[in-house]
């Protein structure tokens, strides 16, 4: 996937934070790890047009709203 290298980021960044005494921080990054991961997935499995259209949906543009 092209956006993988944001895991990569955030696992070097957990580890820092770990190894240097930030536990709430590297809590934290783990936390964004898997949020990353599962946006990455999604955006994977859905078309850019259909990613508009949810976008479109929720900011109530779409259909007159």
């Amino acid at each position: 996937m092209q956006h993988d290298w944001v895991l990569d980021v955030l696992s070097d960044l957990t580890a820092f934070a770990r190894e240097n005494g930030l536990p709430e921080l590297a809590e934290q990054l783990d936390d964004a790890r898997h949020v990353a991961s599962q946006e990455i997935a999604w955006t994977a499995r859905t078309p850019v047009a259909d990613l508009f259209a949810v976008v479109v949906d929720a900011e109530g543009v779409r259909n007159g709203v």
